[in-house]
This record gives C-alpha cells, sequence and structure tokens, in this order.
C-alpha cells in the first residue's frame, strides 16, 4: 500500500530511502527511488551509478522500512481501537440511562413515577438493550470468536458468555418465557467492561519507533570532493572510495578513514565512549558522530548495510522481534471464571431439573449463575491499578511505555546501568589539579581556563566550569588560538600560555615523567598539561563526573536484593574507577553495541530477571534485549523509543523507584483479583440456590448489588496505592 506523505512532513535521506518523519495523524512514506536530484551531467551520471548500486543499500535498509512502517500501522491502528472502545463507552453509557429508568427495581428503588411503567415498556427496555448488546458488546463478541479460533479463552470469552446469556435469557422473557430480566445488569456490565479497557488501552498506547529514531542520527547529504570543487550530494550516492569534506559541527555522513586534517570526535552517542577521541590521518570514523573543532576529509570506505549505524539497527529489529510477551493476569483468572461459570451454570440447571424443580426456576438460577460469574470488578481490576500506577509514576518523573515490562520489573534480580550520561553526567569535570612548578592549583587552572574560555571543546568547558565553581576570575587572553587536535595556545600578561595534550609535549620531547600524572592517566582520566612560556606548570585531569545521586540509587537497588552491574564503552581503567567509586558488584568495559546486547543475554542466561538502563544509541539493542529496558530521559531519541521506562529526570535513585512502585502495583493487581474471584466464591453457590432449603437464595437484583460493592471496593484499593 502507497501513502502519500503530508505537506508538513520532514525528509531525511538514508541508505537509499526516503524517510517522511511527522506527527501521529499524517502519513509516512518511504521512496523505494535513490533521492533525486537535478544539476550538472556529473549529477546525473552520479545519479544513474547510485541507482545501479541502490539495490544494495536498499536491501539494507528494507528490515528497518518494514519495521518502523509496521510500527507506524500499529500505533495508528492503537489509536483507533482506543477511540473505538471510547465512542462505544459513552454511546453505551447514553442507552442505559433510559434502560435503568425503566427497570422496575429501580423505579422502586429510587420511588420514580409509576407513569414509566407503560405497557410497553419491556419492549423498549429491549430495543435499547439489544442497541447495547450488539454495539457495546461487540469488541467482546468479537473478541470471544478470536480468542476461541486461538483455543485460548480469557476476560473476552468471559465478558461475551455473560452478556450473551443475560441478552438472550431477556429477551426471551419480554417475549414470552416467565423469569425475571436482566437487561440493567446487562447494560451496566458492558458499560464497566467498555471502561475497563478503554482505560486499559490508553495506559499501554503507544508504538515503538527505535528505527525511525535511529534513522535520524545520519545527515541527508554529504559535501564530496570531486575534481577540486565540493558539491552536496545524498548520502546514498557515496560509493567507498569517495572523498567528503566534514566541516565543524557537522556530523559524519559514512564510515570512512580520515586521509587530511586533524580534530576530536564525539562518538558518545554510538560508542558511550565519553571522551571526545583526537583523529587524525589514518584513523577510521563512524557514520553519525559528531566532528569536532576542524574541518577533516574522509574517505568513504563503507556504505549500505555494512555501516556501523547499519548493524545497530538490525540488532534493534532482531531484539525487538525476539522479545516475548507475558500473559496477563486477568486473563489468567478470566479463564478459570470461564470454565467456572460454564460448569457451575451447567451444573446448576441440571441439579435443579434433578430435584424437580420447573425448567424456568432451573433456567433462572443457571443464569443468574452465569451473570454473577463475571463481576464487574474484575473488569476493573487490573484498568484502575495500572491507571493510578502510571500517574503516580508520572509525577514522580518516569513513564511507563510497556505495561507488562513494568509488571516484569517487580521481579528484577540485576540492573546493569551505562555509565556514560546514567552513573556519570556525560561531561567532562576537572578531578585532579596537579601542580609542576611554583605555581598553586588555583592559578594552574585559573590561567588554563584564561585561553579555553572562548573555545566550546568539553575539555575547555570542564576546565572552564571548574575555575567558576571556586569561584575564580577568568582573565581575558589574547591572541588565542586553536593548535588542530592537539589543544589550545594564548598570551596572556606577556607570557605565552598553552593547554595541550600529552601526545604534544611528546612530540615536543618535553614529558614532565611525573608519578602523580601517570597515576591519574592509570585511572582512564584525561590528562592536559599548563605550558608557560613553554614550559609544563601544572596538569589537570579530567574525567566523565560521577552523578550525586548514583551512590545512592546503588546502595537502594542492593538494599531491594539486587545485583548492580555497569557496561560502557569506555577504557578498562575508566570503568574500573567508576565501579570502585560506587561499590559496584562487577562491570564490563570497552564493550561495542553487539557486545552489550549479547552481555545482557548472558546475564539472563544465568536466570536473572534483567534491567538494563542507558541513554544511549549503542545502548539501544541492550535496552530491548533487557527483560526491562529503562532510558534516561535526556538520552537520544532511539534510546527512549526502544525503552520500557523512561526516567525523565535524569536521576538514577528514579529506577529503585520503579522497582518500588511496580511492587506496590502488582501487589495491588492481586489484592483486587483476589477480591474479584473471592466475590465469586460466596455469590455462585448463593446464586446457585445453595442455601435454599435454608429459605435464603441470592436473586438477580441482590447478585448485581454485590457486583457493584465489589466494584466500588476495587476501586478504593486501587486509589490506596498513592498511599
Amino acid at each position: 500500500m502507497e501513502l502519500e506523505p503530508s505537506a508538513a512532513a520532514e525528509t531525511r535521506e538514508f541508505r537509499g530511502e526516503t524517510f517522511y518523519f511527522c506527527s501521529t495523524h499524517c502519513a509516512e512514506t518511504f521512496d523505494k527511488e535513490p533521492g533525486v536530484y537535478a544539476g550538472s551531467a556529473a549529477h546525473n551520471e552520479r545519479k544513474g551509478h547510485a541507482e545501479h548500486k541502490g539495490h544494495a543499500a536498499h536491501e539494507g535498509m528494507e528490515h528497518a522500512k518494514h519495521e518502523a512502517h509496521k510500527g507506524h500501522d500499529h500505533h495508528a491502528h492503537h489509536a483507533q481501537m482506543v477511540a473505538d472502545f471510547r465512542r462505544r463507552f459513552w454511546v453505551s453509557l447514553g442507552l442505559t440511562v433510559p434502560i435503568l429508568l425503566l427497570s422496575p427495581l429501580i423505579q422502586r428503588s429510587l420511588g420514580l413515577p409509576k407513569a414509566l411503567a407503560f405497557p410497553g415498556a419491556p419492549y423498549l427496555q429491549l430495543a435499547l438493550a439489544s442497541a447495547v448488546y450488539f454495539y457495546g458488546g461487540w469488541p467482546f463478541l468479537k473478541g470471544l470468536r478470536e480468542e476461541l479460533v486461538k483455543k485460548q479463552p480469557g476476560m473476552m470469552t468471559l465478558i461475551a458468555l455473560a452478556i450473551s446469556v443475560a441478552y438472550v435469557y431477556s429477551a426471551a422473557v419480554v417475549l414470552g418465557l416467565r423469569g425475571q430480566v436482566f437487561f440493567w445488569e446487562l447494560a451496566t456490565l458492558i458499560d464497566v467492561m467498555l471502561l475497563g479497557h478503554w482505560i486499559e488501552m490508553r495506559s499501554v498506547m503507544g508504538a515503538s519507533r527505535a528505527l525511525e529514531e535511529l534513522a535520524r542520527l545520519m545527515p541527508s547529504t554529504a559535501h564530496l570532493l570531486k575534481d577540486g570543487t565540493v558539491e552536496d550530494v545524498p548520502i546514498e550516492a557515496l560509493q567507498p572510495g569517495d572523498r567528503v569534506l566534514v566541516k565543524p559541527g557537522e556530523k559524519i555522513p559514512v564510515d570512512g578513514v580520515v586521509i587530511e586534517g586533524r580534530t576530536t570526535v564525539n562518538e558518545s552517542m554510538l560508542t558511550g565512549e565519553s571522551r571526545p577521541v583526537e583523529k587524525g590521518e589514518g584513523d577510521e570514523v563512524i557514520g553519525g558522530a559528531i566532528n569536532g573543532e576542524s574541518a577533516v576529509t574522509v574517505e568513504v570506505r563503507r556504505t549500505g548495510d555494512e555501516t556501523y549505524l547499519a548493524q545497530v539497527i538490525d540488532l534493534v529489529r532482531k531484539a525487538q522481534e525476539a522479545r516475548s510477551k507475558t500473559q496477563d493476569l486477568a486473563n489468567r483468572a478470566a479463564l478459570w471464571l470461564t470454565l467456572i461459570a460454564i460448569g457451575g451454570g451447567t451444573a446448576t440447571l441440571l441439579g435443579w431439573l434433578g430435584a424437580g424443580k420447573d425448567f424456568n426456576f432451573a433456567l433462572t438460577r443457571m443464569v443468574t449463575v452465569m451473570v454473577i460469574t463475571c463481576p464487574h470488578a474484575l473488569g476493573l481490576a487490573i484498568p484502575l491499578v495500572v491507571s493510578v500506577s502510571t500517574a503516580i509514576a508520572a509525577r514522580r518523573g518516569f513513564l511507563i511505555r510497556d505495561r507488562t515490562a513494568f509488571e516484569r520489573a517487580r521481579g528484577l534480580q540485576a540492573v546493569v546501568f551505562d555509565k556514560t550520561g546514567t552513573l556519570t553526567l556525560g561531561q567532562f569535570g576537572v578531578t585532579d589539579v596537579v601542580p609542576l612548578s611554583d605555581l598553586p592549583e588555583e592559578e594552574v587552572l585559573r590561567l588554563a581556563a584564561a585561553v579555553e574560555a572562548r573555545s566550546e571543546h568539553p575539555i575547555a568547558a570542564g576546565i572552564v566550569a571548574a575555575a567558576k565553581e571556586k569561584g575564580l576570575p577568568i582573565p581575558e587572553a589574547r591572541e588565542v588560538k586553536a593548535i588542530p587536535g592537539r589543544g589550545v595556545e594564548g598570551v596572556l600578561d606577556g607570557q605565552a600560555i598553552r593547554v595541550v595534550s600529552p601526545s604534544y609535549l611528546a612530540e615536543q620531547g618535553d614529558d614532565p615523567d611525573d608519578p602523580r600524572v601517570k597515576e591519574l592517566a592509570a585511572q582512564g582520566k584525561t590528562v592536559v598539561y599548563l605550558l608557560v612560556d613553554g614550559k609544563p606548570a601544572g596538569a589537570i585531569a579530567l574525567a566523565d563526573l560521577i552523578r550525586p545521586e548514583s551512590r545512592e540509587a546503588v546502595e537502594r537497588l542492593k538494599g531491594m536484593g539486587i545485583k548492580v552491574l555497569m557496561l560502557t564503552g569506555d577504557a578498562e581503567e575508566v570503568a574500573k574507577w567508576v565501579a570502585g567509586e560506587l561499590g559496584l558488584v562487577d562491570y564490563f568495559a570497552q564493550v561495542l553495541p553487539h557486545d552489550k546486547a549479547e552481555v545482557i543475554k548472558k546475564v539472563k542466561a544465568q536466570g536473572l530477571t534483567v534491567a538494563m538502563v542507558g541513554d544511549g544509541v549503542n545502548d539501544a539493542p541492550a535496552l530491548v534485549e533487557a527483560d526491562v529496558g529503562i532510558a534516561i530521559g535526556a538520552g537520544t531519541d532511539v534510546a527512549i523509543e526502544s525503552a520500557d521506562i523512561v526516567l525523565v529526570r535524569n536521576d538514577p535513585r528514579d529506577v529503585a523507584a520503579v522497582v518500588h512502585l511496580a511492587r506496590a502495583t502488582y501487589g495491588k493487581m492481586v489484592q483486587n483479583l483476589g477480591w474479584a474471584t473471592g466475590y465469586n466464591a460466596f455469590a455462585i453457590p448463593m446464586a446457585a440456590g445453595a442455601l435454599y432449603t435454608l429459605g435464603i437464595i441470592l436473586s438477580p437484583a441482590l447478585g448485581a448489588a454485590l457486583m457493584a460493592l465489589s466494584t466500588v471496593i476495587v476501586a478504593i484499593n486501587a486509589r490506596l496505592l498513592k498511599g
């Protein structure tokens, strides 16, 4: 099926495909042709070549395209279902009002005028009830058929059975059969069940768009260098061997090798490496990473489905396909109640007939049993708790995207944290200042901040932030300029000030060889040197700062009996330092995306229920692979869309809060299901006439009253979750 893109849609080219990104209500289309561009003969020649090789790129993206498109279709279908339940509920509720007013029991209870009991009232009730049954009850009747086809009777079967028995029997009574009608019980039962399903579906609505978010990471065009000129071309037109110019601050279009220039590259969104990585001639770069302060020329090495990002997309897709679903508690209870309703109703009918009672009496008892077996409370037992817990979670700063995963969180036995941006701040900060001359620590920091003040480099930002935090005045240096890939220099009070990398000193043959600095480097910290008039005056160590909340988060989880581990793309030394600071049980360092998903699989293979907490693209496969995927809200969109739960506040302590709420929520669900089904243990024998010999028999009206009471108790219990 081909969809027309919205005029307001944003288009992005990615590996031979055109993605249309737009709102929920606008169409998404994937253009199967490579991007069309007009221009010179060289353009047209390149376009022809791109089309020749476009099939490989198309094949590489086909899975991602299919999954993203399928996800959008599922999201739209889910939204339609929610709207359908909402519409059916309000229409049925409107029809229920006159049904209640025409009911003799309601008229007597409320002292309504006798004018409402006119001769044709039963037939009007039948007409209104028929509308409620066939329109409001249609989703349940349809669900009955689907569950029976699958041979998995559940909630839909139980509801459909109860409303069908009540409707058919009541219609027969109106048309001449001796007995009592169940029209108002029928209508209110359908109303409550529609409301319950509407609430439940709203709470779980939202399809994963992880593959779309991954595709967004790639730029749509690249600056192709050809015959001494620069021309912008779609990235799917690039071929291995092409050379592209990547300007400062731009995303690198494809995987390749730097052949000219020196810069630093931010790969944290892709590899989890928190430090900017120096790149010079001969160094590999990854498509989607962000170039730093200098322009570089990159030779294309990998395109299409061979690129790093394409492999991450494939990992996410496979992990999504492999995810299993847990069966809903209410459906399991409904299965047993269905068997009880059928068995109990049949036994009641045969029992009273065998006892010599007439058919009408036995039939009335049977119908009462089958209607009462499906209490209103069961339909709301789970949805009400879910609705309350979802609202509580939102107020506390985390959003539940997958209810079944949230339910699994109650049984977590291990939590694996990503390091960068999760347990740490994801930004450089000064941890140590080591004087190498007679300058004090604060003066070393002040002079370094003076030349770094105008730079946007993460190291510069960390140094300036540290100086400001200490309240140091930052003077304005003159003649400030970058030393590409090595540092920065300037003049202050007639002195030449430089802040440079260790590699710069090594090239100059002037390594201070200080044991204090070596120890800091061994911890995986980034060390830069301050040079004053060419001589080392001090060293500044920086690292990805640990979040103040991380220690408390780890302690809380340990206190709940949960094993806490760390997973990172950073170096072994960095991981060891962070793990030691936080007292973690274990850690995994230098782990690439495909390895992260494999690590989660290995932890799960130990028989543990595992949660993954992360924020980067590299975490997406692991987030999906885990039993519960938890994303830090300020992380990349793909991590959020791959997760089951999103932490809005960037606070790892919320992971413990999620587990606590999940356990409390599950407790309320069990309590509600226990009450709803326990009600049946009392009501069913009474409805069947177990105490008939004592003159006690449960009428349909009293059964309906008990049903209402059960619903009120379930609703109150769900609200108590707030406490």
